[in-house]
């Protein structure tokens, strides 16, 4: 007789029939209770709202965590980025600023130039009516004579004695002409001597050349010094060759019996010049017969 069969089954027992009848009632309440909640979502949307409140409440508070890491990520990966791509980055914000220093330096030599420009244009158009207007070109070589030469001359109407000047004071006077150039004797030259006053009074005064780009102003009334580092001189009209009134130095040292002044207008610094008419003509009668003889207030007090 075989041995009766030890397996049991679900119908056999009742516990395992009663979590299956309780999968079955729960599920079908659940199902039931999705139905009641999709009915009253259909037909009540705002009684769900602090069910939907609640919920979300939860989500982004879990959610949050996820985020951070995320968003600390994507900041960790563009400061890699940005860390390559510096070098890069700073060339050529270098090469930027100097292309617009080269801009800014070129807009100011262009400015530089119209002024100039201007310069030139008050130069023909002033009071006086200038013989020419001409180049200042060369300039002698030695240590105490200071000559320049410009491509004016007898053709031109300039004589001996002329004065000449740049758009910003005196520079000389004419020493010599030949038929298309004359040679210019600048008041730096150490035998030029020019007759001056301070422009805020009447101090009167000469403007020596000393041969190095310089001039001494040298008072004519001796005894206590009145000038003062940065007066300005000009000329005094005595002589009869320069009009009275044009800037020739500015005093940048005292002396004793007077100071040490640069030129207004540098012959350095000079491109274009005027020749303009003697102011007393009679003047370079003497000058004509002797050339090279300037005048010499050492000699008047002798």
């Amino acid at each position: 007789m075989a041995p009766p069969s030890s397996r049991r089954t679900s119908g056999f027992s009742k516990k395992a029939q009663y979590s299956v009848f309780t999968g079955y009632l729960l599920a079908g309440l659940g199902a039931l209770l999705g139905l009641g909640l999709l009915a009253l979502s259909l037909w009540q949307p705002a009684a769900l709202a602090p069910l939907r409140g609640g919920t979300q409440d939860a989500v982004t508070t879990v959610g949050e965590g996820p985020a951070a890491v995320r968003s600390s990520s994507k900041s960790t990966w563009n400061n890699i980025k940005g860390y390559f791509y510096a070098g890069s980055q700073n060339a050529a914000l270098r090469e930027e600023v100097e292309l617009a220093r080269i801009r800014l330096a070129e807009a100011e030599a262009v400015a530089q130039e119209n002024e100039r420009l201007k310069s030139l244009v008050a130069l023909a158009e002033s009071e006086i009516e200038p013989v020419a207007v001409t180049r200042l070109v060369g300039s002698s070589s030695t240590s105490s004579r200071r000559f320049a030469y410009i491509g004016k001359g007898r053709l031109q109407g300039v004589e001996v004695g002329m004065p000449v000047r740049s758009p910003r004071g005196v520079v000389g006077r004419v020493l010599e002409v030949a038929r298309s150039s004359s040679r210019i004797l600048l008041l730096t030259d150490s035998e030029s001597v020019l007759p001056v006053r301070r422009s805020s009074d009447d101090t009167v005064a000469f403007a020596e050349g000393r041969g190095d780009g310089m001039v001494r102003i040298r008072l004519i009334n001796l005894g206590l010094n009145p000038l003062e580092v940065g007066d300005i001189f000009v000329t005094s009209g005595a002589g009869g060759y320069y009009r009275p009134g044009v800037a020739v130095a500015v005093l940048t040292e005292l002396t004793p019996d007077g100071g040490i002044a640069r030129l207004v207008a540098a012959p350095s610094a000079t491109d274009f010049v005027s020749v303009e008419p003697t102011y007393v003509p009679e003047a370079v009668e003497a000058l004509e017969t002797r050339p090279e003889d300037s005048i010499n207030p050492s000699e008047d007090e002798n």
